[in-house]
């Protein structure tokens, strides 16, 4: 007889989890309080315009890397993805001169010494580094689950500046190499040097958009696990686990509308914080409650969606980072004064959305910069569409903000746009659910050691967490914190001789 499972929360790690768990005999359900499944992964359109919320490129997607076999595993490797330009996949903009990086080791290589000349050496240092972080995981070749390879304790324990440091002499082409740092929201001295190589071996593969919208990796996954049986509910609010103190075991899950839903296993895939509302149990002591409770998140973002008039703004096939000042670091630490005279924002992500592949004309785009929660902090009790005339108000004002710094390197953008929406990190708590709005969940930080980590298990054998938060953000954190939390139970061998299996065709 198949196990009972439900899963909290249906963004991309709960999908994917249900998704493995189903296609291991699991009878599975996943509940979403929201109207519409999917968590980041959400578009949403206007006047005929679409716009992603979360997932807006993905890497190593060709034909033998790793997302490519970890889609074709979870049955969605069908998505319409159209490729990044491979000569600058990134263009990286600090203080108005603009750097285009290439995917490829030898081709960025190549690149930062026509930059940067007398730095080829350094720069195979810097790849050296990156191969023995991503060699140590069994992600990278899907050997087997634990490959004996070992990663440098120093990169797990060192911040990404400090070894940037050792190898490097050319603080421009340090601030070159990292100018994509809003993609995990890294902070000097803090963000480890692991997180920054699996990122960038990621992307320097391969760098791609999915055309029409992220939310069709949703849309799939979703089919994929009804066709092996489960379903997945929206508007049904987990308000508490059961917990049977005897035993210690999760029984099930009562919601908001007053159903109970029975448990042979419960998963997780909401912020671990708002787990801890769900449950009063003893067996989760002050101390675990105390020390989650206390992990910190990273930075929340303000983001505004343009949306472009007709054949007006050429279609940008790169993600554009532009910085105020020469250096992308501490855009999240800017100041704030009275009135509008502050330095925020001190940097931009601005990214097209692909439509099709081959496209002339962009239709839309997103522009992003960090926000932190504090500065929305006041219309915490409010709810969405009802926040009053004086956070409209805020919102327009950071919004022109925002534009006006994009302005200086894209001049001729304001006569492009036919009207803007925006999102605050109030948007992103009541839509996605993440803790105070953050952009990326629980944020890494050397200086804690493991006090900023939340493990997959939890003292109730049968409560487990995935998504985010457990492992990292982005599509393939995410995936690699499924395939974790689900190998604790069918076992981690198991579910790699699985991928290889599935993939022996390709």
């Amino acid at each position: 007889m198949s196990k009972k499972c439900i899963v909290i929360g249906s963004g991309y790690g709960g999908l994917t989890t249900a998704m493995i768990l189903a296609k291991n005999g699991y009878q599975v359900t996943v509940l979403e309080q929201q109207a519409v499944a999917g968590g980041c992964l959400q578009c949403f359109r206007r006047h005929g315009a679409v716009f992603e919320t979360g997932m807006h490129f993905i890497g190593s997607a060709d034909r033998g890397q790793t997302m490519r076999l970890l889609l074709h595993f979870l049955g969605i490797d069908d998505l319409p993805l159209s490729r990044l330009d491979t000569d600058a996949y990134n263009i990286i903009s600090l203080n108005h001169r603009q750097f285009r990086i290439p995917n490829g080791k030898q081709q960025l290589i190549e690149r930062m010494n026509e930059y940067f000349p007398g730095q080829a050496d350094n720069m195979r240092r810097f790849f050296s580094a990156i191969e023995n972080v991503v060699g140590a995981s069994a992600i990278h070749d899907m050997t087997d689950a634990n490959s004996g390879r070992q990663m440098d304790v120093r990169y797990q324990l060192t911040a990404i500046d400090e070894i940037f440091d050792e190898l490097f002499d050319s603080e421009e082409l340090k601030n070159v190499l990292v100018g994509d740092l809003s993609l995990y929201a890294a902070e000097r001295g803090k963000t480890p040097f692991y997180t920054y190589a699996f990122i960038t071996d990621f992307y320097n593969k391969s760098a791609w958009r999915i055309a029409g919208g992220s939310d069709s990796i949703a849309q799939r996954l979703i089919a994929g696990i009804e066709r092996q049986g489960g379903q997945v509910i929206c508007r049904k609010e987990v308000k508490k686990i059961l917990i049977d103190d005897n035993s210690g075991m999760a029984t099930g899950v009562d919601t908001a509308d007053g159903d109970h839903y029975d448990a042979d296993l419960v998963i997780s895939a909401i912020h671990p914080k708002r787990l801890l509302t769900l449950t009063d149990t003893p067996l989760l002591r002050p101390a675990y409650r105390k020390r989650v409770m206390a992990v910190p998140e990273t930075s929340g973002c303000f983001t505004v969606y343009l949306r472009f008039k007709p054949n007006t703004v050429p279609y940008m096939n790169s993600n554009f980072y532009g910085y105020r000042n020469s250096s992308p670091w501490g855009c999240e630490n800017y100041s704030l004064r009275d009135g509008a005279k502050d330095n925020w924002p001190m940097g931009y992500l601005y990214m097209h959305l692909c439509n099709e592949d081959g496209q002339q004309w962009a239709q839309s785009g997103v522009l992003l910069s960090y926000m932190r929660f504090s500065e929305v902090e006041q219309w915490t009790d409010t709810t969405v569409g009802h926040r009053g005339d004086d956070y409209e108000a805020f919102k327009r004002q950071k919004a022109e903000q925002l534009i006006d710094l994009l302005a200086t390197d894209f001049p001729d953008i304001r006569e492009g746009i036919a009207e803007y929406f925006t999102s605050t990190p109030l948007t992103y708590r009541d839509y996605t659910g993440t803790y105070h709005g953050a952009m990326y969940g629980i944020a890494k930080d050397v200086t804690m050691g493991p006090a900023c980590r939340v493990h997959h298990r939890t003292k109730i054998p049968n409560l487990l967490l995935t998504g985010q938060n457990v492992n990292s953000h982005g599509i393939l954190g995410v995936t690699v914190g499924s395939l974790v939390t689900c190998g604790e139970l069918i076992g981690s061998d198991n579910l790699y001789k699985q991928i290889q299996k599935e993939n022996e065709e390709l």
